[in-house]
């Protein structure tokens, strides 16, 4: 089974992915992670990359290709989440191609969905442990005992200066910006399926559950 997983900042991609991977033996292959680890290793790929991100220029297509290729095959036949990539139809098309060429397929494109209030009150309410870095929410998850940390016991507690209405309001933007492109390709191939973000983390995992085992 493979999976691309879709939605806004504050969505719950992240809690959902890890969700996917422990209920199907998922791999998520995030693009970001990838070009990371691929420039600390200092590997070919990531040496290309570096020379374009340190002058300010986007990672080509068969770049990032070429890493999820390598990526895919170290998995040794588990399913993936693509987290990241593809952003564009152009990106979409040959994704789709590298996978064809595997003898594998893209399953499902699952968009979880929340209203821009919901987002903003997601990012904006966020704070972490400055010790340990165990990340809370002041609405959806306080610590256990006010103003102590669950993990460490610490009382000291941080917040991201990004993490203001108006940032949260532009990364909303963006992504409807990044991701609109693909929709319809997904749409017209009859993979794309929405999901409502909106209630318990059991409850949403549940509506993705029930995508991904009819797919």
């Amino acid at each position: 089974m493979n999976l691309i997983l879709l939605g806004p900042p504050g969505a719950g991609k992240g809690t959902q992915s890890e969700r996917l991977m422990d209920a199907y033996d998922l791999v998520q292959l995030s693009t970001g992670e990838m070009l990371r680890q691929e420039t600390k290793l200092k590997s070919k790929l990531g040496d290309e990359a570096k020379v374009l991100m340190d002058a300010g220029k986007l990672v080509p297509d068969d770049l990032i290709i070429a890493m999820i290729s390598g990526r895919i095959d170290d998995t040794k036949g588990a399913g993936v989440i693509l987290d990241g990539f593809p952003r564009t139809t152009a990106q979409a098309e040959v994704l789709d191609q590298m996978l064809v060429d595997k003898g594998m397929q893209l399953d499902r494109v699952i968009q979880i969905e929340i209203p821009e209030p919901e987002v903003i009150a997601r990012l904006t309410g966020r704070f972490s442990c400055a010790k340990c870095g165990t990340g809370y929410h002041e609405v959806f998850n306080k610590p256990k005992v006010a103003e102590i940390c669950d993990k460490c016991g610490s009382k000291e507690f941080v917040r991201r200066s990004d993490d203001n209405v108006e940032t949260a309001r532009s990364r909303l933007r963006a992504y409807h910006e990044q991701t609109a492109p693909i929709l319809p390709y997904y749409e017209a191939a009859g993979r794309l399926s929405t999901v409502d973000g909106m209630g318990g983390v059991d409850q949403v995992f549940a509506r993705i559950k029930e995508i991904v085992e009819g797919a």
